[in-house]
């Protein structure tokens, strides 16, 4: 089951706000990441993902099911996003070239939105690991301990954690090229 669809469905059918707040929280970078491709400029993105959302907690338009919950959210910002600039064709806008820091805002968040896929992409391939490579991982690499600080914490020695460490991580770069994982850095 589609997690959105699920929060969505909480919030329509139940009044949950939560499951609104889940939604703008899981899908909102995304989707503005979407629209500024749309629209060319990442402030109205924002201003068109704000509406999408609006929308949703508004309306409350019911999904066909026809695909995925992400599918049909991003089609109703699409849908806003033509609009916009439908009614915004009849005014000059400024050109995304013609204003330096507009760019660097479009790209700071291509950049953390990438960041942030990369990071599900870890923690989704981590979950397919031994419990014992996962937590000389997390420990070594998410909590930032040295291998004298882990080796105590597992009670081993470091020299066992530096073997399982290197074990650990050829199993997660397999689990990471099974998912056709990008190693390229942003």
């Amino acid at each position: 089951m589609d997690n959105g669809a699920s929060s969505y469905r909480r919030f329509r059918d139940k009044g949950d706000e939560s499951g609104l707040a889940e939604i703008i929280s899981d899908y909102n970078d995304g989707l503005i990441f979407y629209l500024t491709s749309i629209v060319g400029n990442i402030h109205t993105a924002e201003d068109l993902a704000e509406d999408t959302f609006v929308l949703l907690g508004t309306k409350k338009p019911r999904d066909k099911g026809k695909g995925s919950f992400k599918t049909w959210l991003y089609t109703i910002g699409r849908n806003i996003a033509i609009d916009y600039l439908r009614h915004s064709s009849k005014y000059s806008e400024t050109n995304l070239d013609d204003t330096p820091e507009l760019a660097s805002d479009e790209e700071s968040l291509e950049a953390a939105y990438i960041r942030e896929e990369r990071k599900i992409a870890v923690h989704r391939a981590m979950r397919n690991l031994k419990p014992e490579y996962r937590q000389v991982l997390w420990l070594t690499y998410f909590e930032e301990l040295s291998n004298k600080e882990t080796a105590i914490i597992m009670k081993k020695s470091v020299h066992n954690i530096e073997t399982l460490l290197s074990r650990a991580r050829k199993s997660l770069r397999s689990q990471l090229e099974m998912e056709d994982f990008d190693y390229e850095k942003p």
